[in-house]
Order: structure tokens, then sequence, then C-alpha cells
């Protein structure tokens, strides 16, 4: 069998889940296939555990922000120096577990669509019913259509030659990179596709309201920075997002405690917004056959999302004006 993809995974402070990772890999994978694990300052041993597992380890230097694109861009380039003849590039993060079969179909779409340039299939969590944040990941993965489609996420394998025709990821861009990515490979004029096939296991770890906190705020931040960068037509990525973050998040809430004294307190009915919205959401959920605590999950997710997520976008824009470099926003505790 002629070498001609490799994978690379990229982590911090996964622990654990990085052996997960890593283990399964090597189940799924022929045996010759090159895996490169790039580390963003681990403080819980993932080099040493990963190079126990015979996998490359690419360690990024501390001097220089991290972000998941830096780290998947520092390992293609690794993939590509041993390995220049590469076809296709699986990219998965650390707290993921490849599923068996993806490999193939995922290559033999590539194959067999010469237009198509990344291929992506379903995440699920791997714990869903541990807490109601792992619920709300867990739905969040089912949202999305098979077929063409506008952006992936962390597991696609995306064909090396395409990549190096738009520079890889966009090392600045501390979230929804691959959003980003998607937007320039499709400006170049290629298609990117899901299939109807689990492609990995995801361990979100989310125990408390302040993680999910974290997450979408990092979300917010991400709208704004990536709306910023192709936020004109005909693309206009993320406008609608930021703009409905900043409606409900912030204008409604406003009017309704600004004219609370006004109006005697009517102005105060504009809150019921967000309860009803939790029960809408539900209802519309559950017709799609998910069940009441997956829907109730997301339900409230879809609801309060916007206050979080407005933080990060006036993050976003704070930085910019103090002209600070961006930070990755992180929510899991390392796993020391």
């Amino acid at each position: 069998m002629m070498l001609n993809f490799g994978v690379v995974t990229i982590g911090r402070n996964e622990g654990q889940r990085l052996i997960n990772c890593l283990n399964s890999l090597r189940r799924n994978l022929p045996e010759a296939t090159p895996i490169v694990y790039v580390d963003s300052g681990s403080v819980d041993k993932s080099c040493q555990k990963a190079r126990e597992l015979g996998v490359l380890v690419v360690e990024l230097d501390t001097n220089t922000n991290f972000t998941a694109a830096r780290a998947r861009n520092a390992g293609f380039e690794k993939l590509l120096e041993l390995y220049p003849d590469l076809d296709y590039v699986q990219f998965i993060d650390g707290d993921c577990e490849l599923i068996e079969g993806w490999i193939e179909v995922a290559i033999a779409t590539l194959a067999n669509n010469s237009e198509v340039v990344a291929v992506c299939g379903w995440r699920k969590e791997k714990y869903p019913k541990m807490s109601i944040y792992n619920r709300i990941c867990d739905m969040e993965w089912h949202m999305g259509n098979v077929g063409e489609i506008a952006n992936f996420g962390g597991e696609v394998m995306i064909r090396a030659s395409a990549f190096q025709k738009v520079g890889g990821y966009d090392n600045s861009v501390i979230a929804a990179e691959d959003d980003e990515l998607a937007v320039r490979l499709r400006q170049t004029g290629g298609k990117l596709v899901r299939i109807d096939q689990d492609c990995s296991l995801h361990d979100a770890n989310m125990h408390s309201l302040g993680q999910w906190w974290q997450r979408i705020k990092r979300s917010g931040y991400a709208y704004a920075q990536v709306a910023q960068m192709h936020g004109k037509r005909p693309e206009r990525k993320f406008v609608g997002e930021l703009q409905r973050l900043f409606f409900w998040g912030l204008i409604v809430p406003a009017i309704a405690l600004g004219f609370a004294w006004a109006t005697k307190g009517l102005s105060l009915l504009l809150l019921l917004r967000y309860p009803l919205s939790a029960l809408m959401v539900t209802y519309k959920s559950r017709l799609k056959q998910f069940s009441l605590a997956e829907s109730t999950a997301w339900g409230l997710a879809c609801a309060f999302s916007p206050f979080p997520g407005l933080l990060g976008a006036i993050k976003y824009y704070l930085d910019r004006w103090r002209k600070r470099e961006h930070k990755i926003i992180e929510y899991k505790n390392a796993s020391v």
C-alpha cells in the first residue's frame, strides 16, 4: 500500500485523553502511517507519553502564543518535511478518538472526487450523560447536514495540495480556525463535504457552568475575529451570529431594564424571550427525535449563550483596539 496520508493530532494538558487518542490511531491506522503529535506547552507529561507510544512529537516554542491553528500548521509542516509526497492529512484533536472505518471512507471520498478538498464526518461525545454540558456538546456535534458544506470541525481530512495552496490555517485565529480555513478553501474553488460516517469520539470533560461559560465566550471572540477577516460580501462569515449576540445579549436586556421604571415594569416582559426560546428549541429538538434531556440541554444553551458570547466578542474588540495579541481562551483544567 502506497503511503499517501499522515495524521496530525494536537493537544495541551489532555492527560489520559491524549493516550486514548493515540491508541485509537494505532488501532485504526495502517502500521506504517506517520503520526505527528504537536504539543502546546503541556505540563502533564503529554510529550513523554506520546513518545513512549512511538509517535513523533513537536513541541511548540512557548515564547509565542499558542493556538490550535499554529499547532496544526506545525504538524503539517513536519509531516511534509518527512513525507513530501503526501496526498492527504487527517487532523484530529488530542481529546478525540478515531473511529474504526473512518480513514478508509475519507480517503476513498477524496480519491474519487477531485473537486473535493476536505471531508469530515460526525463527531460524537464520549460521555454525554456525565453532565448537562457534555450533552450540550453532543447536540452541537449533530448540527449540520450531509453533503456539500460551508465549514468543518477539528476532525477533517484535507487534500495536502489544497492545504498548501491556501497557506494552511491562520496562526492568529484563537478559535473557529477551521471555519476560517474553510472560507479560503472554498474561495479557491474547492468543495467541502460531510459524509454520513462517524469520525471521532470527543471527550469534552465539562462539569461546571464556568467551563461552559468560557467555551461560549471563546466562540464569541472567534465570531468577532473571523467576521473581521471575512465579514464582507459575499461571504459575510459570522456577521449574522455576531449581530445576534449584540441584539439578544445587550440590546434587548438594556431596553428591558432601562425602560422598567418608565413602563412600570412592562418592559421586563421582554426577558421572557429567553425561557420561551429555550422551550421552543427544546420542542423542535424533540421533533427531531432527540431525548428530553438532550433537547432541554440544547434549548438552555441556545437561549442563554448570547451573554457569554457577547463578552467574548467585546473582548476581541478591546484586544484589537489596544493592539494586543490574540490569546487562547481555555475552558478545560490541566490533567496533571
